[in-house]
């Protein structure tokens, strides 16, 4: 009995041990600490570090010394906000509970290119319809022309509402999607409603993962396709108007429109954002997100940082005067005379 107690103690100290051995300890909570693990996790599953040319080693060397245990957390906080704007990626997140750290320069240095209370004044006035999260009227001369106003994939969009918007306007000779200032959300609307502008499946973009710690270590490609869906199909002409605030799931939208030979796109490049996100926490608690993957058009064009319109044009600064939206009224002229 006292041999099988000792064999007993032998064994739980070995196993004790092995788990230890096995184990890693969890990282300590400090300012070094917690600098260290955002900025490693960045260099081993960020996605776009060879495409925006960033040598993340060299910012290592201009932020670190900048950290140091017992400084205060806000200070810490903008340290690493500063070190992640250098990724130039809207993508990318750092939430603590005073602070959200983001990118927003591509929208702030970007002009406007829409007005929702003139678009409201001048074209959709008060007897516009709303089904699901969708705004629709029909507009242009004769009212010929359907225009479908989308303002965030974060909103649900029913396979029945789609359907019902869609068949209203599919005697009309040319629908206008509107998704400008539509900062993006889930991408499975995006699929939904693209799915009703093509009558044949089609590749729409190809996308990569990130699957190891090197800077080009990515999955095979994974081609990405819409194939016709719902109950119609509206194959005449479509203008999708984009700006730079058109990002995120509205970016991955305009690739799938833009695979179309019915659809144009008109007016500013999108905001871009073609990474998904992947999330973490540090050792203190705050968590963050950055893109982990990478979406390539068929033709090869990487969408990070947008996709430049069919037709190029920016608002003019008279149209508030004029009582017109130069985007709208250029895709409508499109429609009508084309």
């Amino acid at each position: 009995m006292k041999k099988l107690l000792y064999l007993l103690i032998i064994l739980s100290f070995v196993f004790t041990s092995c788990e230890k051995l096995f184990m890693d300890e969890d990282p300590a909570d400090n300012a070094v600490s917690n600098f260290e693990s955002l900025w490693s996790d960045v260099n081993r599953k960020y996605s776009f570090f060879e495409y925006k040319m960033i040598d993340w080693d060299s910012i290592h060397n201009v932020y670190r010394p900048l950290v140091h245990d017992g400084m205060p957390n806000e200070d810490l906080f903008n340290v690493m906000f500063s070190m992640l704007g250098v990724l130039r990626d809207g993508h990318v997140n750092l939430w603590s509970p005073f602070n959200v750290s983001r990118y927003e320069a591509v929208f702030l240095n970007s002009p406007e290119n829409y007005d929702g209370r003139l678009l409201q004044d001048h074209y959709l006035g008060t007897d516009y319809m709303i089904t699901g999260s969708l705004a629709h009227k029909a507009i242009g001369t004769g009212e010929n022309i359907g225009y479908i106003r989308y303002g965030s994939f974060m909103d649900p969009i029913a396979e029945e509402d789609i359907d019902y918007v869609i068949d209203r306007y599919r005697n009309k000779k040319g629908i206008i999607i509107d998704v400008r200032n539509n900062g993006g959300g889930a991408p499975d609307y995006a699929f939904l409603l693209a799915s009703r502008f093509t009558n044949v499946k089609r590749e729409v973009y190809i996308s990569y993962v990130k699957n190891g710690p090197k800077h080009n270590d990515f999955s095979s490609a994974n081609s990405v396709c819409v194939e016709p869906g719902g109950s119609i199909q509206f194959t005449k002409p479509v203008m999708v108007l984009t700006n730079r605030g058109s990002y995120s799931a509205t970016n991955m939208f305009v690739a799938m429109m833009n695979a179309f030979p019915n659809v144009h796109l008109v007016g500013d490049t999108t905001g871009g954002g073609g990474g998904a996100p992947t999330y973490g926490e540090l050792p203190n608690g705050w968590g963050y997100r950055f893109s982990a993957s990478k979406t390539i058009l068929p033709n090869g064009f990487n969408i990070e940082n947008g996709i430049p319109p069919n037709i190029a044009i920016n608002m003019d600064p008279a149209d508030e005067l004029n009582g017109m939206d130069s985007i709208l009224e250029r895709a409508l002229d499109e429609i009508e005379n084309n």
